[in-house]
């Protein structure tokens, strides 16, 4: 059995990279806590057991550490050490016409204004179309269930870059 990346390096690297999978702080320092993994089914697991454990702030925090689906200001500049994992994330967006990212851009200024943080959707495998759909059904929940929601969001693109990282 090989290695996980995050098992291999020291703790410096192994912090490098879970930062670049969650932008949770204490996440990160939790996850390190927990090493070694020695699967990648236990370090999916301890993940997303970790995340769930935090608070909101953590969560807001994690948030705060993604561009906007649709941002059409360039990704690399406003989050250099994760532009790349948001950039195929959301490669479905980059094909998307005006009139989608104009509504993008909007429906994200509506939800900011509404909840107080950014849009969080897994955007692997989804086209914009999708996304401008659920940022538009996601509207009509109360705060708490929308940082429920958000947060699930969140656990789901963190176990992705986890498993792209990490083998």
């Amino acid at each position: 059995m090989a290695l996980l990346r995050v098992d291999a390096g020291s703790t410096e690297e192994a912090r490098d990279l879970l930062r670049r999978t969650c932008g949770s702080t204490r996440w990160v320092d939790r996850m390190l806590a927990r090493r070694p993994f020695e699967t990648i089914e236990a370090l999916l697991g301890a993940a997303r057991a970790e995340w769930f454990a935090l608070t909101p702030a953590d969560w807001l925090q994690a948030f705060a550490d993604h561009p906007r689906i649709g941002d059409r200001e360039p990704l690399a500049r406003k989050f250099p050490e994760t532009h790349h994992l948001a950039s195929r994330e959301q490669v479905e967006v980059a094909d998307a016409g005006e009139d989608v990212l104009t509504a993008l851009a909007g429906g994200n200024t509506a939800y900011e204004d509404k909840f107080g943080f950014i849009f969080i959707v897994c955007a692997t495998g989804l086209d914009a179309e999708t996304m401008l759909a659920r940022l538009r059904e996601r509207l009509d929940n109360d705060p708490s269930t929308e940082l429920r929601i958000a947060a699930e969001e969140q656990a789901k693109i963190t176990a992705l870059r986890l498993a792209a990282a990490c083998q």
